[in-house]
């Protein structure tokens, strides 16, 4: 049974989510601070954590940040901000998701379960490193690469890129966050222009037709989507 932690300090709006996620078959545990957020990690593991932002003694985003530093704890904002840079900044501390209020029931549950959807699919993922969707084929281990059965030819850099895609399909990527992971182990420097021209490389090799496997999301970064006709 996944395990969700809802940290927010609304008495019905927690509940609510509580009733919703409850009712979809979760195990369910509320917080109301940043202090009880922390003392429930402190005693348990969680699949999912969903956060808001503004809470009594701080912010959601430190509750996210612990999280990512000592957990693989997914994570979805909740939040009446709708800013572009409240948005961003969640997205590069290693938010999954963001939902703004007031939203549908329909909406968490859907989110919900494409998270745990996608959670599920890379544990299932290939210890070798193979991304196949039948028309695109990639080994990373080997670092070698077709379309629809014809060789594709990618750098190392490129490589490494696809690979921070992959991990992530279906997720907002920043292009800080980008940058970051794209440092090699001799830390050499990938820059704002490096990151723009193997994008445009990639897409150029593997986007044919109405093909489309990298989505920009105006303002906030790329997302990886897996080859869908847009």
């Amino acid at each position: 049974m996944k395990q969700i932690l809802i940290v927010e300090d609304d008495t019905t709006m927690n509940r609510m989510l509580s009733n919703i996620l409850l009712a979809e078959g979760y195990k369910v545990t509320s917080a109301y601070t940043v202090t009880e957020a922390q003392h429930c990690f402190q005693s348990a593991t969680y699949d999912l954590a969903i956060l808001d932002i503004n809470l009594p003694d701080g912010s959601g985003y430190e509750v996210c940040k612990a999280i990512k530093e000592n957990a693989h704890t997914a994570v979805i904002f909740l939040t009446a901000n709708d800013l572009e840079q409240d948005m961003i900044k969640g997205y590069e501390l290693g938010a999954a998701d963001y939902i703004t209020k007031p939203f549908p029931n329909s909406v968490l549950r859907h989110k919900v379960k494409a998270i745990f959807s996608m959670l599920e699919n890379a544990e299932k993922a290939p210890p070798h490193k193979i991304y196949d969707d039948g028309q695109l084929r990639i080994d990373f281990s080997s670092m070698q690469a077709t379309l629809n059965g014809e060789n594709v030819v990618f750098a190392p850099l490129e490589y490494r890129m696809l690979e921070t895609f992959v991990a992530n399909k279906g997720i907002v990527l920043t292009r800080q966050r980008l940058l970051e992971k794209l440092w090699d182990s001799q830390e050499n420097y990938v820059d704002e222009h490096t990151l723009t021209a193997a994008i445009s490389r990639i897409r150029s090799k593997i986007e044919k037709g109405s093909s489309k496997y990298i989505r920009t999301v105006y303002g906030m970064g790329y997302m990886f989507t897996g080859g869908g006709v847009k």
